[in-house]
């Protein structure tokens, strides 16, 4: 079993079911196959076969679904790529995957072109658009008129993509996954929180993430479900859709439920379809998950933590994990096993911090080409994920900070993710993030960024006197920064080491600072 082959299926079992809806374009089940179909053999009579690179740089779109299927029915292994890259960071990973086709949006036809000068294997350009770069060429020109199945081999364990980590601590590593590690991913989707074919998809996160891409949008096809496309995430769009669509299962990074909170009258669309929602990519502060429950009028939430590296894949807590321990992070998802571990990796005692390790069905193959890499992260046969969590006595698993976020003042550990849970019960924050910011006698001291909600303002020694209900008094902010967003990668994570580079100068002292 291959993802092409399951895509076919689907085809023949039910063809005027409806398979996608992007923009005014939809697609039943044997049209987008067909489409699929056509494209492959396009890409096929360029040269493309089994094994070779295939580069994606495009925004959410049917073309970005389209151009996954299509050259992953050649045995082609897919390379999505951030499209809000750089050139130079663009060109690193187009050189670094040995990538012969690159398929990409019109508007990134320029920055390709720039890029492909250090890809050495890189031979062509497809640009979905009329006025592409000379030297590139435009999808139209590419497809064919030949709808027939491609005669390829493949088995599920033959390579299927290669997903680039953020490379926040230094360049981006490729995690290879075959056919079968990601169609496990489906198996624990559909074990774990009940997805099926009656199932109407809703995609807003950026296709090129693995929480998007492998979770749902090719869950949804593997299962036969219904998928609704969106370019980029606008709140109100967003609301109208699952209104218009009868979406009945949501997931969204906490961002996009806090801008969907936002939302004038939001009330006055009609959610009640969704019966399951979830959220994962960072962390979700518990005042945010109950708010949200409220919108969609529903408690059936699920909490996913995972890593690139996983599949994603790691731990889930199930919406009775919400009602029991909601803040918790969970048990293994389904086909995985997860342990708290010391330096020593030896399990911590409940309530002890280690770091999180993982293993199986749906964790990565290998890091390409990189085998010291490969070798670090799996020492000991488990995934070693950066993640410091702790474990209680029922074996749920709450993550607290990454390794390298953990802030150390005056000796005392303090886990960012413990102090942004009460700031965000704080009613004029809107967003929170916190780090650590030297201090002469501490070490560090805690900093709290703050994105405060519409026309609020906030003082520090206000918020302190709050946090002084809920928390040691080496963990309350000593520093607030006031900024108007927070930086963030596509999958909604907060780059803190961003933020640290930004602010650690603009002032260190226990006072507001703007």
């Amino acid at each position: 079993m291959d993802i092409g082959s399951c895509l076919a299926r689907n085809a023949r079992r039910h063809p005027e079911k409806r398979a996608l809806t992007c923009e005014e374009r939809t697609y039943t089940y044997a049209e987008f196959n067909k489409e699929v179909n056509r494209l492959a053999h396009g890409l096929a009579a360029l040269g493309v076969k089994k094994g070779d690179k295939v580069a994606l740089m495009m925004k959410n779109s049917d073309w970005f679904a389209i151009a996954f299927f299509a050259a992953a029915k050649l045995g082609a292994v897919l390379v999505p790529i951030n499209f809000r890259l750089a050139v130079v960071e663009a060109q690193y990973i187009l050189q670094h995957s040995d990538s012969v086709l690159v398929i990409c949006d019109e508007e990134f036809a320029g920055l390709i072109d720039e890029a492909r000068s250090g890809a050495a294997d890189l031979r062509h350009v497809v640009v979905v658009g009329e006025t592409p770069v000379a030297g590139q060429l435009r999808y139209s020109q590419v497809v064919t008129d030949n709808r027939a199945e491609p005669a390829v081999e493949l088995t599920e364990y033959d390579d299927l993509q290669i997903l680039y980590t953020s490379g926040t601590t230094g360049k981006p590593k490729g995690a290879v996954f075959d056919h079968h590690r990601v169609l496990q991913v489906s198996v624990n989707m559909m074990a774990a929180m009940g997805l099926n074919p009656n199932d109407r998809l809703l995609h807003l996160a950026p296709l090129f993430h693995a929480a998007q891409l492998n979770l749902f949008l090719l869950t949804g096809f593997y299962l036969g479900c219904s998928s609704v496309i969106h370019r980029d995430f606008h709140p109100e769009q967003a609301l109208a859709a699952i209104q218009q669509y009868q979406i009945s299962f949501f997931f969204g990074v906490p961002a996009m439920y806090t801008y969907l909170l936002q939302v004038p009258n939001r009330e006055r669309y009609d959610l009640s379809s969704v019966t399951r929602c979830s959220y994962g990519a960072a962390p979700m502060a518990p005042e945010l998950v109950r708010q949200s429950m409220e919108l969609f009028g529903t408690d059936q939430f699920f909490n996913l933590c995972g890593l690139t590296e996983g599949g994603p894949g790691g731990v889930i807590l199930t919406p009775e994990g919400h009602k029991m321990k909601l803040g918790a992070s969970g048990t293994a998802i389904f086909q995985n096993e997860a342990r708290v571990v010391d330096d020593q990796d030896q399990e911590v005692a409940p309530g002890g911090i280690g770091e999180l390790v993982l293993r199986g069905e749906t964790v990565m193959k290998e890091y390409y080409k990189n085998p010291q890499a490969t070798a670090e992260a799996f020492r000991g046969g488990w995934l070693h994920t950066g993640d410091l969590a702790t474990i209680d006595e029922d074996g749920v698993i709450t993550l607290v900070d990454r390794k390298k976020d953990m802030i150390i003042s005056g000796g005392e550990n303090v886990y960012s993710v413990e102090v942004e849970q009460v700031l965000y019960s704080y009613p004029q924050v809107l967003e929170a993030a916190v780090i650590g910011v030297p201090h002469e006698l501490w070490g560090e001291t805690v900093a709290a960024v703050i994105v405060p909600k519409p026309g609020e303002t906030m003082e520090l020694e206000d918020l302190q006197a709050f946090c002084r209900r809920y928390l040691a008094g080496y963990k309350i902010p000593r520093v607030l920064f006031l900024v108007d967003r927070l930086p963030r990668n596509a999958s909604g994570k907060i780059l803190k080491f961003k933020l640290r580079s930004e602010l650690r100068e603009a002032g260190t002292n226990d006072r507001a600072t703007g």
